[in-house]
């Protein structure tokens, strides 16, 4: 269950320091979680957490590939391994690992890939991740989640400890928009309806959920009615969700901080090829690499914003 925030509000808890809350936290309880990471201890917040718990948190270095193939060793002797690094790094650097030691062997591991998309900024094209997502749900056993806010990512890293698997987590490191109250709870595999409509349907992850609420409230002063859907697990899809808001209102735009190719817009246009086809639009990333510069300006550039998705949305009610 879940209530959603007022728009325009801002997480005032970093999403790295949930996570290290969440990984301090178990480290105090001796149980089984041990954490990776590939020499980014302190941009993950978990600096201090490996000084106050140095067999609980291990530093691999800048071997993202070797991390993933510890972590599986790691849990093969039971022990629940959580592996952090960047998203690019977690998907392009390592995908043969990911299948071989974790997917194809059904190994317990927890990836949590953190600077999605354009939020790695900064640190330019190398480090920005468009492709990650589509990489990964490549895989048969894969689960792949793109966390929305603070509230989320919590609720998400403590189902996390009772899952069995191999499960993929995107996020951001810093703050996100706020779109859940605290204590919110989730069903990964379920979309969430922050929002209903009859006139068009807004299916969102990640940072674009936020956008495309903006989106919807823009929408609406215009008179058009606009459903809004977090569709925070990619895989396994909301089938049913999809095909349910596709009938009921007969247009479809996805928004995602990713590449149209192969993440949330294909994911969707598949279920409806299948099912209920319905003219559709993807707000995303076209076949285009990263660069630096803030992530407002980034939004912008590669068209990750309210704005994007309205004229997205005018384009098929017109049609």
């Amino acid at each position: 269950m879940f209530n959603v925030a007022s728009i325009g509000q801002k997480d005032t808890q970093e999403m790295r320091k949930v996570y290290a809350a969440m990984i301090r936290e178990q480290a105090g309880q001796q149980g089984p979680v041990i954490a990776l990471e590939a020499d980014l201890m302190s941009s993950m917040a978990m600096d201090t957490v490996q000084r106050d718990f140095p067999q609980q948190v291990i530093n691999c270095g800048i071997m993202e590939a070797n991390v993933i193939g510890v972590a599986a060793g790691l849990s093969l002797t039971g022990r629940t391994p959580f592996v952090h690094t960047f998203t690019a790094f977690a998907s392009r650097r390592c995908f043969d690992q990911l299948f071989m030691s974790l997917d194809y062997q059904h190994n317990n591991v927890k990836v949590i890939a953190s600077d999605a998309g354009v939020t790695a900024c900064h640190n330019g094209g190398t480090h920005m991740s468009f492709e990650d997502m589509g990489i990964v749900r490549g895989l048969a056993h894969s689960v792949v989640l793109e966390v929305t806010d603070a509230a989320m990512f919590k609720d998400i890293l403590h189902q996390l400890l009772g899952l069995e698997g191999f499960y993929w987590v995107r996020t951001i490191r810093k703050q996100a928009a706020k779109v859940y109250e605290e204590g919110a709870s989730f069903t990964i595999g379920k979309g969430n309806v922050l929002r209903d409509g009859r006139d068009i349907t807004l299916i969102a992850n990640g940072i674009m959920v936020a956008e495309a609420r903006q989106a919807a409230e823009q929408l609406a002063k215009m008179g058009i009615s606009a459903a809004v859907i977090d569709m925070f697990t990619l895989k396994p899809i909301d089938r049913p969700l999809i095909e349910r808001y596709a009938r009921q209102t007969g247009r479809i735009v996805t928004c995602e901080n990713h590449s149209i190719h192969n993440g949330l817009g294909s994911a969707v246009a598949e279920v409806l090829v299948e099912t209920c086809p319905v003219p559709m639009r993807r707000v995303g990333v076209k076949a285009r690499y990263g660069q630096v510069g803030t992530q407002d300006f980034l939004q912008q550039e590669y068209g990750l914003t309210a704005e994007a998705i309205v004229q997205a949305a005018r384009e098929l009610v017109a049609d």
